[in-house]
């Protein structure tokens, strides 16, 4: 957790400092990246807020995610990342856009075998960085709080 505040200190300062905000839409951590950012000091000054969307119809009906490509991924893909990102900086005013959408366990009837999330961040309306983050973590908890972590330092080292 002293890591994970560091590093939100430091984004914070970062933010602040350029008087740009973020906005978070999550699927795979259900919540846990924006209260991250929540946790920051001074975090009404930069973070504008965020949204679960967990399933397709939410994701299509909210950040106007491309439904049949939706469907077609179980709305996990780099696409649909890219998609959410760039409508939640949209709706929510805001210069940076961060989502994430993946899988925390293993889906057998989907012949998910193994954990990971696609995420993107973008700024001005533009694509800045996006790629999938893998673990071999067992245990939703674990895995969501991995995928948080490793995010919340991939955005840091894009503000650097």
């Amino acid at each position: 957790m002293a890591a994970q505040l560091k590093t939100l200190e430091l984004i914070s300062l970062h933010l602040i400092d350029r008087n740009e905000t973020i906005a978070v839409a999550e699927s795979v951590t259900a919540g846990l990246l924006t209260r991250s950012f929540s946790l920051a000091e001074n975090a009404t000054y930069f973070l504008q807020g965020g949204i679960i969307v967990y399933n397709l119809g939410q994701k299509a009906r909210h950040l106007k995610v491309n439904p049949i490509h939706g469907e077609r991924t179980n709305c996990v893909s780099a696409e649909i990342a890219i998609q959410m990102a760039l409508a939640v900086a949209d709706q929510f005013c805001s210069e940076w856009g961060l989502a994430i959408t993946g899988y925390a366990a293993p889906v057998p009837e989907l012949k998910i075998e193994s954990c990971f999330a696609h995420y993107a961040i973008t700024n001005a309306g533009r694509v800045v960085h996006s790629n999938i983050l893998e673990t071999k973590l067992l245990g939703q908890a674990r895995v969501q709080q991995y995928f948080v972590d490793q995010l919340l330092k991939v955005f840091k080292d894009q503000l650097s």
